[in-house]
């Protein structure tokens, strides 16, 4: 593209009246090159447009001009100075997709991607980051085996950015260390509370001397709300931990019913407010039943009126397709509801009982 551009305008100078001179406008060609060339690239427009610049000139008469040192000087500098900012574009382009490929490997470990399949249950998920550039954001989802038992949870973590990741760090080592410990329902929120305020009072301390960094405010604010899914083999029942997270939608044959918890709980991080056994709701769940879980991103988008994302009417529409093509339409009518990228995270998870 470079090349046709300073052919063209050499070919205009050459075929047009002396009096009509655009042989300045080569100078443009380097410049614009840097923009999107290598830098060798760009070192072979600049040695094919310095040529141009003098058969222009003489062409147009002012070859021997006094002015012509000063102009053709003038192109050779930018033209210097395009090779130098390709090459510093060049390096900064590897540096950033260099950080990309590592933050991207370092997300993908922090949040594996879900089984399709966990005993009698099957599993789909979807993740929207609010942050257009990362894979992950504050929303989490987990699953784990445990003796006779599949678990899966899904939470939210106040705020978004580095410091929310941070958070989601914390809280899935906690919930595979539960699984690995043999920990029951019941007490694996407060066994997830505990470990999350240890962890948030750690980083407090470790980064006393940075008042003004993440993890700080991390450690001072941080709380998460979570609902945890437990199937356990052999039976027609699931029971869910609630802890201050939206109600799970159970959608059977062409019902959509919420769960709502029967007694409230506060997040997790916050047990130091209210101390209590955490109370278990038990809903039976048959063969092809299934259990949508999501984050408050869903149900908190707002169209331009301001008006809120209807899950549980939208879901109701599309009770008669498999997991996969429910969670693909409601993020594709989610994004449309909204018109742009959501401000919050989004998460979600279907799971649905197998014969």
């Amino acid at each position: 593209m470079a090349l046709v551009c300073l052919a063209g305008l050499l070919g205009f100078d050459l075929l047009t009246s002396p009096d009509i001179r655009i042989g300045g406008l080569m100078v443009a060609v380097p410049a614009l090159s840097a923009t999107f060339l290598p830098p060798r690239q760009v070192l072979f427009v600049v040695l094919l447009t310095l040529p141009s610049v003098a058969v222009a000139a003489l062409a147009n008469d002012t070859l021997g001009t006094e002015a012509f040192p000063v102009s053709f000087a003038t192109v050779a500098l930018i033209s210097v100075a395009s090779v130098a900012t390709a090459s510093v574009r060049q390096r900064r382009e590897r540096e950033l997709a260099q950080s990309r490929w590592v933050a991207t490997v370092m997300q993908n470990l922090l949040l594996r991607p879900l089984p399709r399949r966990l005993g009698p249950l099957s599993i789909s998920s979807v993740y929207i980051a609010a942050e257009e550039e990362a894979n992950i954001g504050g929303d989490v989802y987990a699953a784990a085996v445990t003796p006779g038992s599949v678990r899966v949870m899904v939470g939210d973590v106040q705020g978004k950015g580095l410091g929310a990741v941070e958070v989601v760090g914390y809280l899935l080592s906690a919930f595979r260390q539960a699984a690995r410990n043999g920990t029951t329902l019941e007490q694996l929120p407060d066994f997830l509370d505990r470990s999350l305020r240890d962890e948030l009072d750690e980083a407090q301390a470790t980064s006393s001397d940075v008042p003004d960094s993440v993890t700080r405010r991390r450690a001072l604010e941080g709380f998460v709300t979570a609902v945890i899914v437990e199937f356990s083999e052999g039976e027609d029942v699931i029971r869910i931990a609630n802890r201050g997270h939206p109600p799970p939608l159970l959608i059977r044959q062409d019902k959509v019913l919420p769960l709502d918890p029967m007694e409230t709980a506060l997040p997790l991080g916050l047990g130091d407010l209210r101390a209590g056994r955490q109370h278990v709701d038990t809903y039976e769940l048959a063969v092809g039943d299934r259990l949508l879980l999501y984050t408050d991103g869903v149900i908190e988008a707002r169209d331009a009126a301001g008006c809120f994302y209807p899950l549980a009417d939208r879901v109701a529409r599309w009770t008669d397709r498999d997991s996969d093509e429910v969670l693909d339409t409601i993020r594709s009518d989610l994004l449309r509801h909204v018109g742009a990228r959501p401000n919050d995270d989004v998460a979600m998870v279907a799971v649905q009982r197998m014969a």
